[in-house]
């Protein structure tokens, strides 16, 4: 059996609470190693020219809670 398909076996078998925890650490360790993930010219060009905007006081910035609220009701 191949690797993945037995991790994906065994992966259904855990219980909702494992499998979050699952997530989380695999999560946590591609963010520990972000800086090998590459990242599109186009992405880096859009994230430079956010984060100037962001610096020189133009960005238009919104509050975490109500951009949450507003897409839980959007998709109710």
């Amino acid at each position: 059996m191949i690797a993945a398909e037995k991790i994906k076996r065994d992966i259904r078998l855990l219980s909702v609470k494992d499998k979050i925890r699952l997530v989380e650490e695999i999560w946590e360790q591609i963010s520990e190693d972000s800086n090998s993930v590459p990242l599109p010219e186009w992405q880096k060009k859009e994230l430079d020219r956010r984060y100037e905007e962001y610096k020189s006081g133009n960005a238009e910035l919104h509050d975490a809670q109500a951009v949450h609220e507003e897409l839980r009701d959007l998709y109710k």
